[in-house]
């Protein structure tokens, strides 16, 4: 059994929208609720230090007019864009939200404890270097990303996004960058609009964007293939030192911002998969943080299911099954752009 780091920073609780909006504080608390429960008993977790980002680590992916954009809002109420908005407390919540990744890999890196999860709001991977965007204001996985090279000198990473919007974000800070992986599933077209499966990098950098766009109503079947035997093959080419996850249980059935149809035992079959390619790959090293998903018992239940998958590394069965195309039907053909880069 491993030792799972849990960054989870009551700050953050913070950050306020509006009375209605579906990023709510409601959503940490829910998670809050869940680590105090009889539902983790007999899983090893351990709490990590709270922790602030600094404005090098955040400038190392945002500009740093952006960074001073919300750096400027402590204090006031700002909106942002139509979906996102600052209030007095945002500012330190991002950076809050952004310094519980830093600590997981820290704490990873420092071999502390086996793997981690943030479970941290706001959410991070709709923020461009350059604006907000998608209830985002840093771009937590990115800055992770940027900072396990940084300062702990790793030479590639990969970020895995089963969140289901695109992470258009995450995408544009490392688009032409040959260093950093980024994959996402996610339902398209849809919000934001981004993430076609042409959009594979630019420059010294294609091959390294994958996206596989999904039509809404998939559910465990499609995403077992996908995570279970075709991302495995991508990572093994590859050959990431780390891999860190922005994970949206918004992909699960009955989210109300979202139409896939994965269930508890899907979204754990996912982290298992990613627990386990992490095993072979990389010394175990894997760091989840958390994005979407606004159903409150799908955000417990989801997170739970990670949990779960991340500390029973012995259990999980990190063989490669075949690539099951019968499972994959139409997604087969979102995936053809990959087999220019890596081998499936």
């Amino acid at each position: 059994m491993a030792t799972t780091g849990i960054a989870l920073d009551p700050h953050c609780a913070a950050h306020v929208m509006g009375p209605h909006h579906p990023e709510s504080p409601q959503r940490l608390r829910a998670l809050i609720e869940l680590l105090a429960s009889e539902r983790v008993a007999g899983l090893d977790l351990r709490d990590l230090p709270e922790r602030l980002a600094t404005a090098d680590d955040v400038q190392r992916v945002h500009t740093s007019a952006y960074f001073e954009q919300i750096q400027s809002t402590a204090g006031r109420v700002v909106r942002l864009d139509p979906d996102t908005t600052a209030c007095e407390q945002s500012y330190d919540a991002a950076l809050r939200a952004a310094g519980a990744t830093l600590g997981c890999i820290d704490a990873v890196l420092a071999g502390t404890v086996r793997n981690a999860f943030a479970l941290v709001r706001p959410p991070g991977h709709h923020a461009e270097p350059f604006r907000a965007m998608g209830f985002c204001l840093f771009n937590s996985v990115a800055v992770a990303a940027d900072y396990a090279r940084a300062v702990h000198g790793l030479e590639r990473v990969a970020v895995i996004d089963f969140d289901v919007h695109h992470g258009n974000g995450t995408q544009s800070a490392f688009y032409d960058d040959p260093r950093t992986l980024y994959v996402s599933t996610h339902q398209f077209p849809y919000y934001p609009g981004s993430g076609a499966a042409y959009e594979v990098g630019r420059g010294d950098g294609r091959g390294a964007t994958l996206n596989v766009p999904l039509s809404p109503g998939h559910g465990d079947d499609t995403f077992d293939a996908l995570y279970g035997a075709v991302l495995p093959r991508v990572l093994e080419q590859f050959r990431p030192d780390i891999i860190l996850v922005s994970a949206g249980f918004d992909l699960m059935r009955n989210d109300p911002l979202a139409g896939m149809d994965v269930t508890a035992d899907g979204v754990g079959r996912i982290a298992a998969a990613l627990t386990a390619t992490a095993e072979r790959l990389c010394d175990g090293r894997l760091v989840m943080l958390l994005e979407g998903g606004y159903d409150l018992a799908n955000l417990q239940d989801g997170a739970l299911a990670c949990l779960r998958a991340m500390h029973r590394q012995e259990g999980v069965d990190a063989a490669v099954p075949a690539v099951d195309t019968a499972a994959l039907g139409e997604v087969a053909r979102a995936l053809e752009p990959l087999r220019e880069f890596y081998k499936l």
